[in-house]
């Protein structure tokens, strides 16, 4: 179905219980998957990535409930679940008027993603981003609800910057609702980062992976970066890896939105999570120890050689991680 047939279901209260939500907007999936949830007393189950469980996720549907409450499951994954454990999570709804299940993929690959959903009490949608115009008038809702005062310029920007990401530009309201004024342009460019800044972080990724990172660093700093700010953006990026690999010791799974405060694009947290279990311990202390007396060198003795400076201490760098 399309979505604008989900929204009369959903404004009819007769949406299908299995649904499978998936495509390029990952706002309109956790839009649509928080509008389906809504279901009075119901007992959830929310497993987010690697905290799926299959047997644990079946037994949820199946049992009882002594009170006639619904029991409700959510699965939330960057992977495809295999078809055969889709297949009986729809069955155990189509069994029981009880049950409802959401499946929300945020993977790429979005092929035959919906074949087990299949049913008068099951249903699909596939997602597409929305156009410019469109994009601009839903941030502009989310930031009234927010109490945020954003003209359409400073909402075509906030988009920009993020690649007309909605979720990411909505994530950023939170942060701007607390200056207390109207956004306009000039606080986004303070005060918000752009998924454009994204080529700094894939040149960082480059000299933590111990990969060849000259022709990224000759073209940054052609681009008009210098020395003194890539170091700081380089240690607070290692920084983050390591509270990404503390929070993970602590959770058991790699959540930006516990790090970070917000939810970063999937494809970024799996990387940065993946990245960040690579380095040990002493290498954290070590390589943030390094750059923190590098950049203090830089400030203190004013060398008019400062790309030497950075370039000897990425290279020691990539040694100690």
């Amino acid at each position: 179905m399309t979505r604008q047939d989900l929204d009369r279901h959903l404004q009819n209260r007769n949406a299908p219980r299995a649904m499978a939500l998936f495509g390029e907007s990952h706002f309109f999936i956790d839009r649509y998957s928080t509008a389906l949830s809504r279901i009075e007393g119901a007992s959830v189950l929310s497993m987010y990535h690697d905290e799926y469980d299959f047997s644990t996720a079946k037994a949820h549907l199946s049992q009882g409930s002594l009170f006639g409450d619904q029991n409700l499951l959510i699965v939330k994954h960057e992977k495809k679940l295999p078809k055969a454990e889709l297949d009986i999570f729809v069955e155990l709804v189509g069994k029981n008027p009880d049950n409802t299940f959401i499946y929300c993929y945020v993977g790429d690959d979005v092929k035959s993603v919906d074949t087990a959903f299949k049913g008068t009490h099951a249903g699909s949608v596939r997602f597409y981003s929305p156009f410019a115009n469109e994009a601009r008038a839903i941030l502009l809702q989310e930031a009234q609800r927010a109490g945020v005062q954003l003209d359409n310029q400073a909402a075509f920007h906030l988009l920009d910057l993020h690649n007309n990401d909605l979720s990411l530009a909505c994530n950023e309201l939170s942060k701007l609702s607390i200056l207390g004024k109207p956004i306009t342009m000039k606080e986004i460019d303070e005060h918000v980062y752009g998924l454009s800044e994204i080529k700094l972080d894939h040149f960082i990724t480059q000299v933590i992976e111990k990969k060849e990172f000259l022709p990224s660093l000759r073209h940054l700093l052609e681009s008009g970066e210098n020395e003194i700010q890539l170091l700081t953006a380089i240690s607070g990026f290692l920084t983050q890896l390591y509270l990404f690999n503390i929070s993970i010791k602590i959770h058991g799974i790699a959540d930006s939105a516990l790090v970070l405060g917000y939810k970063l694009p999937g494809f970024i947290e799996k990387e940065r999570a993946s990245l960040s279990i690579k380095i040990t311990p002493n290498g954290y202390k070590k390589g943030i120890n390094l750059l923190l007396d590098t950049e203090l060198k830089m400030k203190s003795t004013g060398s008019p050689d400062q790309e030497s400076l950075l370039l000897s201490a990425l290279l020691k760098l990539q040694s100690v991680l």
